[in-house]
């Protein structure tokens, strides 16, 4: 595929200053770039309960059963060591 940009000077000129350091032509950073960026293309958004669910996934059962059972109400005391609170 050929590929012809308009660049302003500036960016050309700092396009050919990251080539020449990384020793790769103009053309052949440009594609690295390209391609990088194609490849760390963002996923298409799911609702967090899936991420979480998905990282859950690996969590051994009994460390999932050694968590305390009151965390969701005492988060503070478990994170930052505040006594615990009374409900």
């Amino acid at each position: 595929m050929t590929l012809t940009l308009q660049l302003p000077d500036e960016k050309e000129a700092a396009l050919c200053a990251k080539a020449r350091a990384r020793g790769v032509s103009t053309e052949e950073y440009a594609c690295q770039v390209l391609v990088h960026d194609i490849d760390d293309a963002p996923q298409p958004h799911r609702p967090v309960w899936e991420s979480i669910a998905e990282i859950m996934r690996d969590v051994p059962s009994e460390d999932l059963a050694a968590l305390p059972k009151d965390g969701l109400n005492q988060i503070d005391h478990y994170v930052y060591g505040v006594p615990k609170t009374t409900h």
